[in-house]
């Protein structure tokens, strides 16, 4: 392994490639583009990619619908893990050679990124890099939704919307270990699977959601997870059970909509302000993984490394399976992006070098 990143870090046999979201495309429409790889800066790591991965997020970018996503051309990418292949100053130098895992937001459709040494995680050994990719964005946001927002505990009936898709199956999952009852929303395919699962699982197409929920928890549930905003929302707020906690984190219904991309989002904003001034002691959040990151950078790194080694944990614990959709290569994101978007598959798409 030490000649290789030796070979790595002489910037020699190795080249950049990476996706390009050039503007609101088709996912046929993303190119590819080759340059040199870049070299770590002051407190920087240049990490080999191993997996990165397609999440709602690209989605909305590639149609211009996230709520802050940069100007268009960029390349894309939520999360990855790869090997530490140079350091910068300031860095330890142990860094190298070792698989960690980072969130970015943007950037990691890439053979090789360079981050902030203070942003990457370590991926403990024995973890692939793909499992672990299926958990880094996913993973972080399940696991603060469950513990830090709605504070879920054993003996508790929660109701969780897409209950097998990236997010969802991962929160289902860490739910069950903890000891608390799932109902799921997810189409008839899936039904089975969370069942295996250990979640009572509902049809959103052909059901009724909020009759149903109601008939299985007729004195409403503890905590909601609802990534679909809109009418789904208020739904979700009315089927709480007293002192329960709605936990919104995305406006997936408004994907393919025109207009404005923030209306949405201020719109469900107004509605967790005003339904957090009632006075009937339920909660209602909108859950953003980078809330606090502008206030405190030490402390928002502090609890990422702590939530997503929590959740690296429980993978190793086997309390979470790794849901890899399917793996597809760098160059393929196109077909990646489009499989992702299909809403057939179950778990995370993955891309790899």
């Amino acid at each position: 392994m030490g000649s290789t990143v030796e070979v790595a870090m002489n910037g020699h046999a190795e080249e950049l490639i990476e996706v390009v979201l050039p503007g609101k495309v088709e996912p046929e429409g993303l190119e590819i583009r080759h340059g040199a790889v870049p070299a770590a800066g002051p407190g920087q790591v240049v990490i080999r990619m191993e997996a990165t991965g397609v999440s709602f997020a690209e989605q909305q970018m590639r149609r211009g619908r996230y709520y802050d996503q940069p100007a268009f051309p960029f390349v894309p990418g939520y999360d990855l893990v790869g090997t530490v292949i140079a350091t910068g100053e300031g860095v330890e130098p142990g860094l190298s050679g070792t698989r960690v895992a980072a969130l970015v937001k943007v950037g990691g459709w890439a053979s090789h990124v360079r981050v902030d040494a203070a942003d990457v995680v370590p991926v403990p050994d024995g973890v692939g890099a793909a499992e672990a990719e299926t958990l880094v964005v996913n993973g972080v946001t399940a696991w603060q939704m469950l513990h830090r927002k709605a504070r879920v505990r054993a003996g508790q009936t929660i109701l969780v919307h897409g209950a097998n898709g990236g997010v969802g199956s991962v929160l289902v999952q860490l739910a069950h270990a903890a000891g608390v009852k799932v109902i799921g929303t997810a189409s008839a395919r899936h039904h089975d699977a969370l069942r295996e699962r250990g979640v009572t699982p509902v049809d959103y197409r052909t059901e009724d959601v909020p009759v149903r929920v109601r008939e299985l928890a007729p004195g409403g549930v503890d905590a909601v997870f609802d990534h679909v905003g809109g009418r789904s929302a208020v739904d979700s707020w009315h089927l709480l059970a007293p002192g329960g906690t709605l936990v919104s984190y995305g406006s997936a219904s408004t994907r393919d909509d025109e207009g404005s991309k923030q209306v949405p989002v201020f719109k469900l904003l107004g509605r967790v302000w005003l339904w957090n001034a009632l006075p009937n002691g339920r909660h209602a959040y909108f859950f953003n993984v980078w809330a606090g990151r502008a206030l405190s950078k030490d402390r928002f790194r502090a609890r990422l490394r702590g939530d997503l080694a929590q959740v690296f944990g429980a993978l190793q614990r086997g309390d979470v399976t790794a849901q890899i959709a399917a793996r597809l290569p760098l160059t393929s994101a196109a077909d990646a992006l489009r499989l992702a978007e299909s809403g057939t598959v179950s778990g995370k798409v993955v891309l790899t070098p």
